[in-house]
């Protein structure tokens, strides 16, 4: 017995019998077509239906239970058959009904999770699961749940990636790299208010943001004129304010041995061009700066944990993420004030800049603030508030 799947006249109505079959989890109600038939088509659905087609047909069309009927009496083997013996058939009906039950399961425990009542987390998931990627990460098998499990234990307290992961998904690997790593960093981008990352820096600095650390050697902070002891990094940081030189300390090395900050106040910046000013113009007088470089990495987080007596006087860009991030430093550090963060300071700099771009933010420490950026509608990088800043950072009198 020849297999009608061998017989040059017989593909494309199957392929169509299939597709129906699947479709509608294998009725055999209605009609398949094949349009522009060849001659070999022609003949096999005069065979299956028994009435003649003419030469010129553009379409023929066999209904699926007169085809069924023809498979069962020729070949001992219904239509379902034939096509499962060359290829399983998919049930797509049932198939979407597992998926949307899956998809009903996921974000009910979402909707229990930690943050379900923030806005940002409600922002992330509506997304995930307009966009498709719920469906695709059903669909490849991927266990969404792992992604809320991580985000339930977040924010970390500056815990290594490693004994993380290890601890939430019992597997030292599992945020290293892959699709559950990519989704997290997604969450973690609308939570922290950034772009997705697009290299190995920024999604260092946003694991950092909530906690987790990826690397402690690629970790540091930059720092210019602390007065510290304790240890081989109080030491280094000692000789380097005997010469006023910046440098840069690694969150392992800040965890080697205990810190002492030695001084009553230390400012905080944001871009290294500050820094680097106050080394050119005051040397070893200049008085004690940390740079966040952006984001506050762990490292920076764990170097001023030991500025135990020291007010921190706190700024960023006059931009959304600034206001961002100077808010939650006034938040996590009770000790901290802003530094030149004031309406005042944003207008008398704000005449032009880059266009103000991302998601508004408050800030509380003056509220008329976010009010102006938004009338304005330019930010105001660190840089061109230089003079005043370095006024600030002169050697005080004695």
């Amino acid at each position: 017995m020849t297999e009608p799947l061998d017989e040059p006249g017989w593909a494309r109505l199957l392929a169509a019998a299939r597709r129906s079959l699947e479709r509608s989890g294998g009725s055999l109600d209605g009609s398949v077509s094949v349009t522009s038939p060849t001659d070999a088509e022609r003949l096999v659905v005069i065979g299956v239906t028994g009435a003649h087609r003419s030469a010129a047909a553009q379409r023929l069309t066999v209904p699926l239970a007169e085809l069924d009927a023809f498979l069962r009496a020729a070949h001992g083997a219904g239509l379902a058959e034939v096509l499962a013996a060359a290829k399983p058939l998919r049930d797509r009906p049932g198939e979407l009904k597992r998926e949307a039950v899956a998809r009903d399961a996921i974000l009910a425990a979402a909707r229990d999770g930690r943050h379900a009542a923030a806005g940002w987390y409600q922002e992330w998931l509506e997304g995930v699961r307009q966009d498709g990627t719920l469906t695709r990460a059903i669909r490849a098998g991927l266990p969404f749940s792992d992604v809320i499990k991580v985000l339930d234990a977040l924010p970390a307290a500056d815990e290594p990636m490693p004994v993380f992961a290890e601890r939430i998904l019992d597997d030292t690997k599992a945020l290293t790299d892959g699709t559950v790593r990519g989704l997290v960093l997604r969450a973690l981008a609308v939570w922290q208010r950034v772009p997705t990352p697009a290299n190995t820096e920024q999604e260092r600095a946003l694991w950092e943001s909530v906690g987790v650390v990826p690397d402690d050697l690629a970790s540091q902070i930059l720092v210019l004129n602390l007065p510290a002891s304790g240890g081989l990094v109080g030491s280094w940081l000692g000789q380097a304010r005997e010469v006023g030189i910046p440098m840069r300390i690694t969150l392992h090395q800040l965890r080697l041995a205990p810190l002492r900050l030695d001084c009553d106040e230390i400012f905080v910046c944001e871009n290294p061009a500050v820094l680097r000013a106050a080394a050119a113009r005051f040397g070893t007088h200049a008085r004690p700066l940390v740079c966040t470089e952006g984001v506050p990495s762990a490292a920076a987080h764990q170097l001023l944990r030991y500025a135990v007596h020291a007010r921190l006087r706190w700024r960023n860009d006059f931009d959304w993420a600034g206001l961002r991030l100077t808010a939650a430093a006034l938040s996590r550090y009770p000790r901290a004030v802003p530094w030149r963060m004031t309406c005042e300071d944003y207008l008398r700099a704000a005449g032009s800049g880059p266009p103000l771009l991302g998601t508004r933010a408050e800030s509380p420490w003056d509220p008329s603030l976010s009010e102006e950026l938004t009338r304005v509608g330019r930010a105001v990088m660190e840089e061109r508030l230089l003079d005043a800043l370095l006024a600030d950072l002169a050697p005080t009198q004695a």
